[in-house]
This record gives C-alpha cells, sequence and structure tokens, in this order.
C-alpha cells in the first residue's frame, strides 16, 4: 500500500511459470480518450484480488484487455509463463483461462447441464467426424464431458437443475450456472465481471463462499461494485480511476487511503489530483 502522495510503484511482471497474472504499463486510447493510462498489478496465484472504481474508471476495459477483445497501445500481459499482449481471445481456454461476463449468457435451445458442456468443448478428444457418425469413442467422450459438467453444477450448488432449461431460472440460480460453465474448463486463472449484479443481499454470503472456494485451485480476478462483498473475499485490491491505478493493497488498507474516498466521493479530476491538492494546502 502506497502511503505518499505519488502514484503506485509499477510492479514488474512476475516469474514465469509460476501461475501469476502480471500487468506492466498498460494503456489503452479510444480516439483521444484514454481509457487505461500506464496500468501495472499482479495476481497472484490461488488468491483473490480484486478491481474496484468508480463508473468509467476503466474496470471493464481492463478485463477485455486480460481477454484480448482489445489491444493496448503499450505495455504487457503475461500469466504463467505465457505473454497474452496479442493473444486472440478464443486461444484463453488452452492457456487454462476462462472468464464469466457480467450478465448470466446461457444458450436459451440448451439444457443447464448442456450449457455447461458446450463450455468444455476444448476439452473434448473425440473429433467432428466420430461425433457425427457416433462411433464408440465419441459416445464416451461425451459421457466424460457430462461427468465434468455435472461436477462444475454440483461445485456450484445447482446440479439439482440439470436437465432444467434457462428459462426456468431464477438470477440467481443463473449466475451459478454461468459460474459452472467458466469452472468446468478447469481453470488456472478465473476472471469474474460483476458476479453479484443482480443478486439480492441475502445471496452475496453465499456467492463469497463460492469465490473463495474456487481460488482454492486458481487465481481469482474480480471486477465488483459491491463493496461488502469485495473487502470480505479480497486479499489483495486494486483500484481504478480514470483509467489509473491509484491504490492498492488489502481491503483494510484500500478501505483507509484518501485517494479511494475521493473517487468514490466524485471529486473533480482523478482523484489522486485531489489528494496531491490536499497536501499542498497542509504544507
Amino acid at each position: 500500500m502506497n502511503s505518499d502522495s505519488s502514484m503506485p510503484t509499477a510492479q514488474r511482471p512476475p516469474a514465469a511459470g509460476d501461475g501469476v497474472l502480471g500487468v506492466s504499463g498498460v494503456t489503452v486510447r479510444f480516439g483521444g480518450l484514454t481509457a487505461l493510462d500506464d496500468v501495472s498489478l499482479t495476481a497472484q496465484a490461488c488468491q483473490v484480488t480484486g478491481i474496484i472504481g468508480p463508473n468509467g474508471a476503466g474496470k471493464t476495459t481492463l478485463l477485455n484487455v486480460l481477454c484480448g477483445f482489445i489491444r493496448p497501445q503499450s505495455g504487457t500481459i503475461s500469466f504463467d509463463g505465457h505473454q497474452l499482449t496479442r493473444l486472440r481471445p478464443h486461444k484463453l481456454a488452452r492457456l487454462s483461462i476462462a472468464r464469466t461476463l457480467q450478465g448470466s449468457s446461457l444458450f436459451g435451445g440448451l439444457s443447464v447441464v448442456e450449457n455447461v458442456m458446450a463450455a468444455a468443448g476444448s476439452q473434448r478428444r473425440a473429433g467432428f467426424w466420430a461425433a457425427m457418425f457416433g462411433v464408440p469413442r465419441s459416445d464416451a467422450d461425451e459421457r466424460r464431458l457430462r461427468g465434468k459438467a455435472m461436477a462444475a453444477l454440483d461445485r456450484m450448488g445447482v446440479a439439482d437443475l440439470a436437465d432444467d432449461m434457462p428459462s426456468a431460472l431464477a438470477h440467481g440460480p443463473r449466475k451459478r450456472v454461468s459460474m459452472a460453465r467458466a469452472l468446468v474448463s478447469e481453470p488456472k486463472l478465473l476472471l469474474l465481471d460483476e458476479p453479484a449484479s443482480g443478486l439480492n443481499e441475502s445471496e452475496l454470503p453465499g456467492l463469497g463462499d463460492l469465490i473463495r472456494d474456487l481460488a482454492t485451485q486458481a487465481s481469482v480476478v474480480v471486477i465488483e461494485h459491491r463493496m461488502d462483498l469485495m473487502m470480505s473475499i479480497c486479499e489483495q485490491i486494486f483500484v481504478l480511476d480514470f483509467g489509473r491505478v491509484i491504490s492498492s493493497g488489502t481491503p483494510a488498507q484500500v478501505q483507509a487511503d484518501p485517494a479511494v474516498t475521493a473517487a468514490y466521493l466524485g471529486a473533480a479530476g482523478p482523484a489522486e489530483r485531489a489528494r496531491d491538492g490536499e497536501e499542498a494546502g497542509d504544507e
């Protein structure tokens, strides 16, 4: 945690091959708008790392950069010894990276278990023609994938809904099925985009328990607006404001940082500018 008025020290990408996500000096511009400005952070293996900030801070843009949907003008991204900066989104599954979306996007024409099986397509062993003609190894592959899908649903606590159609599900169970879709690929890095959106207060403790459980086997990066949830599940939090990292540290450290308070109170201009102005007035 940085206690002086300067910007947080840029973190260098960690050593390759250690299951850690490293982001260094990432900048993204859309025309004349700088969405991310020299962003650097590290997400350690087997822990929950949070990314928070006011609306428009650049959180979703950062997540899209991590997934390859947006290419930065500068900076590097690495995970588990692999460079991700120029990686195409469809290749992420091969590197054991999975993401959930803000909405609970499910295929309406597939059952719950079929939705989860579809997300495990990269793990199919039987080829297209084997599946087309129903050869024995294709049937065995289908049973194996169904077993993995059921295990993921069971871990999310919704295995009893396996044969239901998405249209029959309430919002909370739909979110859990979406997380099961990400979990079935057995990711080493799991990116969660607002997993608590649409959930009521009574559902948050259960979601927190699930996320902490997922972090026993993967690095989990969470973007979320629900501060009570983030403060209870994250080991480390990075705060974005106007596309820049203005604070990082444990939940307690971040909560105590005046720059974070300024950002969430809607101070005019970047929060660190507000902090610098306050300190200049004290001199």
